[in-house]
């Protein structure tokens, strides 16, 4: 149903439905690149943490890793991903299909600036075998996401 909340999520704010469906799992950063047809890079992995206070997810492009320095000078905290046993739980979607679109508890979303490189990127959609193409504006505006600096 993870896949549906997304469709519903762009058809609520008036877009078209951008998610397409893969014959390829597309749970990794490799297999979605490969299923897609593009460069790792242009993957928007949306990875989920819990702040003192509050989850949150920060999207990242495909071959970005957390820096913890900088993650703890924008969110005074150290980083900590939630388990995995808790990640559908909290977002909806299942480890792999996770994106910050048709959230099942509302979450503050940010954006890396690592995305800003692209035209595109291919976030999931709610499933291990679903993305989408969007402009990292067009994330941002459509999520209300905020631009942080936490990527090597």
């Amino acid at each position: 149903m993870s896949i549906e909340s997304v469709r519903n999520y762009f058809i609520e704010r008036t877009h078209q439905d951008p998610v397409f469906e893969l014959d390829d799992v597309s749970a990794t950063v490799d297999q979605a690149a490969s299923a897609i047809g593009v460069e790792p890079k242009l993957i928007a992995k949306t990875l989920a943490f819990r702040l003192k206070e509050k989850d949150i997810l920060i999207v990242v492009r495909g071959d970005a890793k957390i820096n913890n320095k900088k993650y703890k000078e924008t969110f005074n905290t150290k980083a900590k991903m939630l388990d995995l046993s808790e990640v559908e739980e909290i977002t909806g979607h299942p480890v792999g299909g996770v994106c910050p679109f048709g959230l099942k508890n509302p979450l503050d979303i940010y954006l890396d600036i690592s995305l800003q490189n692209f035209e595109y990127v291919y976030p999931a959609a709610g499933a291990i075998n679903a993305a989408l193409k969007i402009t990292p504006l067009d994330m941002q505006n459509i999520t209300g996401a905020q631009w942080v600096d936490v990527c090597q």
